[in-house]
């Protein structure tokens, strides 16, 4: 596993342990960034059955579609750093 892999698992499980409330907004892009560093395929299709929340999550993903997994993977550790305040080594 390299550097940016390690950062990201330990990103994510900061993550997935936060308890503070966060804004849909800011939640759509932890959503989309980890679904685009973690994805293998092009296309992401939200699960679910409430499909304006699925309508958000696409429109979020398909915002950075552009960018690659390891700049989605530095962005979702640059987010978890700034909503816990924690610096991932």
């Amino acid at each position: 596993m390299d550097d940016l892999d390690r950062r990201f698992k330990k990103a994510f499980d900061i993550a997935s342990a936060m308890t503070k409330k966060l804004p849909p907004d800011i939640m759509l892009q932890f959503y989309s960034y980890y679904k685009h560093a973690t994805t293998k395929d092009s296309m992401v299709i939200p699960s679910g059955n409430d499909m304006v929340r699925n309508a958000f999550k696409l429109n979020a993903y398909f915002q950075i579609a552009n960018i690659s997994a390891d700049d989605a993977k530095k962005e979702y550790i640059k987010l978890v750093e700034k909503y816990t305040g924690e610096k991932i080594e």
